[in-house]
């Protein structure tokens, strides 16, 4: 079974959970294109960087969920999440210039889960849902809102598990 990024439930809400996340290190690439392909078109530099493309030439296993952020219409930040097993002390080096490796403090997260196809459409009606829910119970969205994908894309859509995660603050 894939190593799923850790969380503590702390509160289950009208259409969303209050979680809290301990620390870690995400592999992040920076890509253009729509929202649809940059999840492919980010994953090859990621998967090549867990696969041993790294000094020292490290292999790691794979975690979920993929992580995908849009800062712009144009422009996405897809991250893995590194295994528990990794730690700040030693984080390989990308050989890839254009991956990065970020460590992350704890936090407070809002998660929205829903299921289905991988559409911009789907993600953008939960993360309005989530932000409105989190409106009428008096919490704050800090940043913007995330794209959690936690199944491989041969799974059938009605089994794919997908979120809308965004930090918190006064939870």
């Amino acid at each position: 079974m894939t190593e799923q990024m850790p969380y503590t439930v702390v509160a289950t809400k009208s259409g969303y959970e209050l979680r809290h996340y301990d620390p870690a290190i995400l592999v992040q690439v920076t890509v253009t294109g729509s929202s649809q392909s940059a999840a492919s078109t980010g994953f090859g530099p990621l998967v090549r960087y867990i696969s041993g493309d790294n000094l020292p030439g490290r292999r790691m296993a794979m975690t979920s969920p993929v992580l995908q952020e849009s800062a712009h219409s144009e422009r996405h930040v897809i991250s893995f999440v590194l295994p528990q097993d990794v730690s700040v002390d030693d984080i390989p080096r990308p050989r890839d210039s254009r991956v990065t490796t970020v460590a992350v403090p704890a936090r407070d997260m809002a998660a929205r889960t829903y299921i289905g196809r991988w559409t911009q459409r789907k993600f953008e009606a939960n993360a309005a849902d989530l932000i409105a829910a989190l409106t009428r119970d008096g919490i704050s969205a800090v940043g913007l809102p995330s794209w959690a994908r936690y199944d491989p894309p041969w799974t059938p859509p009605f089994l794919r598990r997908n979120e809308v995660l965004v930090e918190v603050s006064g939870a």
